[in-house]
């Protein structure tokens, strides 16, 4: 909890109590259904929750954006963005049932009224999001194929709708179809070595009507 609010100061009373219950959440839901291994349970806070919060630290959603958290696994970036920004909406999807049974779970348990799931392939989601997230679930062409009809036509700040992946190692083949991608190092934003080689890719989509 003191790395969260150690990068976090500003958080409310609410969103710390919250923070602080998402290790005893995850440690009895996990030893029921595994989603996260043995080892990174006692390292959530950084390799989970820390990491899925290095998304705002490259934008700070608006009140009333929508996002899609795609192959959210146990919840992750979606469930600590989700108490982050009470005000926006987020959508996460895993074509794991078991898996939403834990997300369902966890934010059920935190009261959070902003997270819904939804078992399915991104593919199969036919509706529009500000942002669509994602933590390295595939090599970015086969991401931007699943979810490049996704994107809401308005944008509202000041990166365009688009996507938001967290990325680790060098990407530079991976990204040599998509010029107008952007790296964040996270390790800019975090000192621990966990961060060295992690990224936020962003890369704006245009809506396609």
């Amino acid at each position: 909890m003191k790395l969260i609010q150690k990068y976090f100061p500003q958080l409310s009373d609410v969103q710390k109590e919250k923070f602080s219950q998402l290790f005893e959440l995850y440690s009895n839901w996990n030893s029921k259904i595994n989603v996260i291994s043995r080892k990174d349970i006692d390292e959530l806070y950084l390799r989970h929750v820390l990491h899925s919060l290095g998304i705002a630290k490259v934008i700070d959603f608006k009140d009333g954006t929508t996002i899609l958290d795609v192959g959210t696994g146990g919840g992750f970036p979606g469930i600590p963005l989700a108490i982050l920004y009470p005000n926006c909406d987020f959508h996460l999807v895993d074509s794991i049932n078991k898996k939403l049974k834990v997300v369902n779970g966890v934010a059920e348990s935190l009261g959070l009224t902003n997270v819904r799931t939804s078992h399915k392939r991104a593919e199969d989601i036919n509706e529009t999001f500000d942002f669509i997230v994602s933590r390295a679930v595939t090599a970015m062409p086969n991401f931007v194929n699943w979810v490049k009809n996704k994107v809401n036509k308005k944008s509202r700040h000041e990166l365009k709708n688009g996507i938001l992946y967290l990325k680790g190692g060098d990407l530079t083949e991976e990204l040599q179809d998509f010029p107008k991608a952007t790296q964040y190092n996270l390790s800019d934003y975090f000192n621990e070595e966990f961060f060295d080689t992690k990224k936020v890719v962003y890369l704006p989509i245009k809506y396609k009507g």
